[in-house]
């Protein structure tokens, strides 16, 4: 397509993978059973993906327990991690560690070696950006296992995480940082941010710059059983940090921005000379379907602040983050998915591309 369109990641798994996971997390199915179910809603996802025209996509996240938490089952573990608050009044907690050294339980390009075989068109991989995995590490420290030696261990982790994938043949490799805007609601002197993007460039730095070229940063407000933690933080706080780290695309929810131009301007600004900026066209959290006219509306908009040739769209967010979310579901995900297909090659016709 002239003007390139992406899924950002995650769709709502079936009711017969759900039933699966249940019954093997009460030990009453096995692992080989939860394997094959698990196969089976990657199939019906990547088919379903590309029924809808998909020119990319992805496994849907559908073995993966959360966009976030997939690399460290396994990990020595306690549960008194840092508290995510949804809008809604309901929240995520992550773990932390209680031992090193760190290292990744499972690596992303086993989702994409799995979803290949069952591909037509390129697919795309999502990994969870360093620094939400930072958040790990202990307030209290672990005897032993300094911050700096885990902050090591977590860089080399990630980038093999992305490498893996991108040798394994993703077309993209995603970094998920919907953390950075969170950061400026937990710390709004910004300092939490600095960080962040400090560790994620040390880990963007090793590769090449035609590797960049194939790694992407989505960051959005969260999106949980239809709620987000920060969409009540202004854009503007966060878009001229984010546009500091060193990928090559920028995936942006803006279709449930209430003033996308004010937003558009300041991309427009900031945006890197040789990236591409994907903004959001579909609002996941919203279970009205948009039409193809209202995703061609958004592009346009988009055009009206930005090069067409740098453009391309995207949904706002993953449709279901966390495998127990099922606030969305799925013919409701692939008819968005369908929309954004469909409006963004309208929004090429009108731009003449």
């Amino acid at each position: 397509m002239s003007i390139p369109t992406e899924p950002i990641g995650s769709i709502p798994r079936p009711a017969a993978l759900l039933a699966v996971l249940s019954a093997h997390a009460a030990g009453e199915a096995d692992d080989a059973a939860l394997a094959a179910a698990q196969e089976a809603a990657v199939r019906e996802t990547i088919r379903r993906m590309e029924e809808a025209g998909s020119p990319v996509v992805t496994d849907g996240e559908q073995s993966k327990p959360s966009f976030a938490t997939y690399p460290i089952g396994g990990t020595d573990l306690a549960g008194d991690g840092v508290v995510i608050p949804f809008a809604d009044g309901h929240q995520r907690q992550l773990p932390v560690i209680t031992a090193g050294p760190f290292g990744y339980a499972v690596h992303a390009d086993r989702y994409l070696r799995a979803a290949l075989p069952h591909a037509n068109v390129p697919v795309k991989q999502a990994v969870i950006a360093p620094s939400a995995l930072s958040l790990l590490y202990p307030p209290g420290g672990i005897d032993g296992y300094s911050q700096a030696a885990f902050l090591d261990d977590l860089a080399d982790e990630a980038e093999a995480d992305i490498r893996g994938c991108l040798d394994a043949g993703a077309h993209a490799v995603q970094l998920d940082f919907t953390e950075g805007r969170l950061s400026l609601k937990l710390d709004p002197s910004g300092g939490v941010l600095d960080a962040f993007i400090a560790l994620n460039n040390r880990v963007l730095e090793r590769f090449t710059q035609a590797e960049r070229a194939r790694i992407g940063v989505h960051t959005c407000p969260g999106g949980d059983q239809d709620s987000t933690h920060s969409l009540d933080i202004d854009y503007t706080g966060l878009l001229p940090k984010l546009f500091q780290l060193k990928a090559g695309n920028f995936y942006l929810q803006l279709a449930s921005e209430p003033d996308p131009d004010k937003v558009l301007a300041v991309i427009a600004d900031h945006l890197p000379p040789t990236a591409r900026v994907f903004i959001g066209v579909t609002d996941p959290i919203n279970p009205e379907i948009e039409t193809p006219e209202q995703v061609r509306d958004r592009v346009l908009r988009a055009a009206r602040h930005l090069p067409a040739d740098r453009l391309g769209t995207c949904d706002d967010c993953g449709f279901a983050p966390f495998a127990d979310d099922t606030s969305t579901s799925r013919d409701t995900a692939f008819a968005k998915i369908a929309a954004r297909i469909q409006g963004t090659a309208l929004a090429a016709i009108d731009l003449g591309l």
